[in-house]
């Protein structure tokens, strides 16, 4: 079964292909509006790998959290070509991707990315074999609350994720026992989304397209600024 991965949940788009067999070809493109040639992007690689859309077994998509504008796209374009391509799908938390990464650390593992706004999406796990289970909610922080909560767990941890690395002089500060995966981990890579998609697949444990949403840990900007325009006229009333 080959399976098609894609997440759009940073400022990576990241979409792979691979099977049981192993990985097939995966492709990153990085910067602003990267999410607007997600489809010809998707057929380059197709093309590239001497594969057309109707060889697809399954697609799976990181639903984040993430960047508001890129994870949408994302989700919509992997849920319109399952639709109409009629192939199962599976949605999986960003987060979740982040951490299978590093799944063989014996430390505890946060994955952390940049959620912007001057604070980090983190999840905490713990490695099993073959993969990782979270521990507690995904959470939105500012990462001076999440160095306080690694000061206060006073355990070895491994941070991985762009976040990690954007804020690394407040969390490693005297009193956190961290340690930082490497840059090139920093992003919730399509190969590995499809890695851990693909047992999932075979197993038939796939999700209904209407449950493939994106996991938003808080408003959009525009629903915040619509809040303080509602808020004005009450506050001066």
């Amino acid at each position: 079964m080959i399976v098609l991965g894609i997440d759009t949940a940073t400022n990576h788009l990241s979409i792979a292909l691979g099977s049981e067999a192993g990985p097939i070809a995966d492709l990153r493109v990085a910067g602003p509006g990267k999410q607007d040639g997600l489809v010809p992007q998707v057929e380059h690689l197709l093309a590239s790998s001497g594969l057309e859309l109707g060889q697809l077994g399954g697609i799976a998509v990181g639903i984040g959290p993430g960047l508001y504008t890129g994870l949408r796209v994302g989700v919509e374009v992997a849920k319109t070509l399952a639709q109409v391509q009629h192939l199962p799908i599976v949605g999986m938390a960003s987060l979740d991707i982040l951490a299978f990464a590093v799944h063989t650390s014996r430390r505890l593992i946060a994955a952390v990315l940049d959620a912007r706004r001057g604070e980090v999406f983190v999840g905490f796990y713990r490695s099993v074999p073959g993969g990782v289970v979270r521990e507690g909610p995904y959470e939105v922080v500012p990462p001076h609350a999440l160095a306080a909560e690694l000061e206060a767990r006073a355990e070895d941890v491994l941070l991985v994720g762009d976040g990690a690395i954007l804020y690394r002089d407040v969390l490693e500060r005297p009193g956190t026992r961290a340690a930082f995966a490497p840059a090139a981990l920093a992003h919730p890579w399509a190969s590995a989304l499809v890695e851990v998609a693909v047992p999932r697949f075979i197993r038939e444990e796939t999700d209904r397209l209407t449950d493939v949403v994106p996991l938003y840990l808080r408003k959009t900007d525009a629903e915040i600024a619509w809040d303080h325009r509602a808020r004005g006229p009450a506050a001066r009333g």
